[in-house]
């Protein structure tokens, strides 16, 4: 099994919402990317410059940012070209990585606007390495630049920074100085949902469970579904009693507390997400919590329901 580490840079439009292109906002302009064998040593490159079909003028901040002129893209081959050549040098057996969620969706946008065939017929296995490095070296919940953690762990930076060849160059040497642990706490990628039962999402980490629903039609009628407002003690697979049932203190997330006579308190919540194709699907997580975090939880309830 190899690692594909990339990065992508892209493009949009100068005028917001009034000139976005319907179903590409962020077109693809370079990709770059490093393999890493099983430890962590880079076996081959990858770097491609693209030819724009859609947006022709390059947006001023992108411009300051990423240092590359129109002209420069003239010759290049167009997107579905070089996005296969891509593909085609990743090879059979690999994990895709990247710094943050973006570019593995912007990356599958970009196919479908030009009709090619999606990565996976349902959610994708990926590792998000901005998420590795908080578990690794912080707090778990905070998201920091590329540059701050090459920073925090001391390591040269002997190229520059926003070129998609130096960012996945950079998120590679990261990679490396990760215990080989927190490799467990891999993500999905849900730019193609689940469509059925047998597709659904249903996987347990080091401190927490998540669940990925199928698609449904609407809100309710995922809520009428038993297994979304299930509530479960992910430690021993038991239904277990309800002290506080599902409500939302604020229509984004919904909120469920239970009470595992082995195990103790655990928290389940549940946000609805939209698909491309407009219709939704549930992400829940459930973890394990304090007494006193249960207990605040649970006041909410009580004083949402008297207000």
């Amino acid at each position: 099994m190899n690692y594909v580490v990339f990065d992508l840079e892209w493009n949009q439009g100068n005028t917001g919402k009034e000139g976005e292109v319907k179903g590409i906002a962020f077109e693809i302009i370079e990709i770059g990317a490093v393999k890493l064998n099983e430890d962590f040593k880079m076996t081959g490159s990858f770097s491609r410059l693209v030819k724009p079909q859609i947006y022709h003028e390059m947006n001023r901040i992108t411009k300051d940012l990423i240092h590359i002129k129109m002209e420069e893209l003239e010759n290049e081959k167009c997107f579905p070209e070089v996005a296969e050549d891509f593909l085609e040098w990743c090879g059979e057996e690999y994990i895709f990585c990247t710094w943050g969620s973006m570019d593995l969706l912007e990356l599958q946008k970009n196919m479908k606007f030009y009709g090619m065939k999606p990565l996976e017929d349902k959610p994708m296995k990926y590792y998000d390495i901005q998420k590795l490095f908080s578990i690794g070296f912080e707090d778990r919940k905070s998201r920091r630049t590329l540059e701050h953690a090459i920073d925090f762990l001391e390591l040269e930076k002997d190229i520059p920074f926003h070129r998609a060849y130096s960012d996945a160059y950079y998120t590679a040497k990261v990679m490396a100085k990760l215990d080989k642990a927190v490799y467990g706490n891999y993500s999905f990628d849900v730019f193609v949902t689940p469509k059925n039962r047998k597709d659904e999402v249903k996987v347990v980490f080091d401190n927490y469970a998540k669940y990925i629903s199928r698609e449904f039609e609407s809100k309710s009628e995922a809520f009428a579904d038993r297994e979304v407002m299930s509530m479960k003690c992910y430690l021993c697979r038991r239904n277990i009693k309800r002290k506080a049932r599902w409500f939302t203190p604020n229509s984004k997330h919904y909120y469920c507390i239970g009470y595992c006579d082995i195990h103790g308190y655990v928290k389940a919540k549940i946000r609805v997400r939209k698909a491309e194709n407009d219709k939704i699907y549930i992400v829940k997580t459930t973890k394990l919590i304090s007494e006193e975090e249960a207990n605040l939880i649970m006041e909410k309830k009580a004083k949402q329901k008297h207000s």
